[in-house]
């Protein structure tokens, strides 16, 4: 039997498949998120500038606190962590960082929340604007070579896994054990 190009269905059938692999591939390699300021925060520097335009003028060379809304934009614009399905890039004021996710040994979180990235050598990095509710994000960037500690992503997982659908277990059995080992609260 043909299809409408008078081509046997078989061969149309392996082109759609051939196609649907190279759309993937295409929508995988440019699956990212990008971990920065807001741009809209660049409104904030007319007014900047209107604030340090009396100042300025005050004193000869104080001129050069005009130097003050020119390094805000180019922090702005400039600082940012990418993460891609091949690694992350942490892009700091004067330095461009590139971690594959293969050299990633783990996540390291400091004391204001903010995420660094363990090596394998040892060392750490900083990845800027991460924190740590971004987690799940890297772990699906990464194809779960960084775990989600918050579990955020498991219903997803196990809705495609057949094996968690034959066992029968269900997200809400296992949100039932979780109010078990709770203490109850007095009402």
């Amino acid at each position: 039997m043909a299809d409408e190009s008078g081509e046997p269905q078989q061969q149309s059938g392996i082109r759609v498949r051939e196609r649907q692999a190279r759309d993937e591939q295409v929508v995988r390699k440019q699956r990212r998120a990008v971990f920065r300021v807001p741009s809209v925060s660049l409104l904030t520097i007319p007014i900047l500038l209107f604030c340090i335009t009396p100042i300025a003028f005050s004193v000869p060379g104080l001129q050069l606190l005009y130097l003050i809304p020119v390094a805000v934009v180019v922090w702005v614009l400039r600082v940012r962590t990418i993460a891609t399905s091949e690694g992350l890039t942490a892009r700091a004021l004067t330095t461009t960082r590139s971690i594959p996710w293969d050299d990633l040994s783990g996540l390291s979180v400091t004391e204001k929340a903010a995420i660094r990235a363990a090596l394998t050598d040892g060392t750490t990095v900083a990845l800027p604007y991460v924190r740590l509710h971004h987690v799940p994000v890297l772990s699906l960037l990464s194809d779960g070579r960084i775990p989600d500690p918050s579990g955020a992503l498991a219903g997803d997982m196990t809705s495609d896994s057949p094996a968690t659908a034959d066992s029968g277990a269900t997200a809400d059995s296992h949100t039932e054990s979780d109010d078990t080992t709770r203490p109850a609260t007095p009402a």
